[in-house]
């Protein structure tokens, strides 16, 4: 059966989410977890080093402003998930208003950033990215503070990577999660209902909450 962003999107509402071997591989096949990745929005861990660098940036946040070049900025690496079949997926999902990209700008050059799927109040991270020090750590950083702004209650991180982790992420059992999507998908929320934060505003509330 061919993939069209109907069926990605159902897959994403089970629990589900799609990937290749790599690349060249044509072949695209579901997975579900046994434990499943998560980023709580209450709960980022922000070191005192990476408020310091956060509050000295002149880097601007910005969301939607170039979807594929996040993408593509994704599967630039050794070994990517991300085929063909994928990115013209993901760009179909965006241009229904389902995918978004949360891009760190240095300029006018993309240095980080996340791209994800959105259904209800959850956000199902893919990828993210880092062409400068700290980058995704930043990009990740405020890409939590504006998901929390707008209402969304779950971030999705897939797996739980030591970076991820380091900076707050936790892992669920494959049924926890299920029952946190299943809370999440009942609610609504907007990628889209507010600007993109500025780094310092995000240090200062972070501050403020912890």
């Amino acid at each position: 059966m061919d993939l069209t962003p109907e069926i990605l999107l159902h897959g994403y509402s089970i629990g589900i989410f799609p990937m290749a071997e790599n690349r060249n591989d044509p072949e695209v096949f579901w997975v579900d977890p046994r434990l499943r990745g998560v980023m709580p929005l209450d709960g980022f861990h922000m070191s005192r080093s990476l408020a310091r660098a956060m509050r000295r940036s002149d880097w601007q946040v910005a969301i939607n402003t170039d979807f594929l070049g996040t993408v593509d900025a994704c599967a630039d690496r050794t070994e990517t998930w991300i085929n063909a079949e994928i990115r013209s997926l993901y760009n179909a999902l965006h241009q229904q208003g389902y995918a978004h990209s949360f891009e760190l700008y240095e300029g006018v050059s993309l240095v980080g950033g996340v791209y994800g799927v959105t259904l209800g109040t959850a956000f199902f991270g893919e990828s993210m990215f880092s062409r400068r020090t700290n980058a995704s750590k930043m990009a990740l950083a405020a890409c939590v503070d504006h998901l929390r702004r707008c209402g969304f209650t779950l971030f999705d991180t897939q797996f739980l990577t030591d970076h991820l982790k380091s900076l707050g992420g936790v892992e669920v059992s494959r049924a926890g999660y299920h029952k946190m999507l299943e809370k999440a998908l009942q609610g609504q929320a907007s990628f889209t209902a507010l600007p993109p934060p500025m780094l310092q505003d995000v240090v200062q509330r972070s501050t403020q909450t912890s």
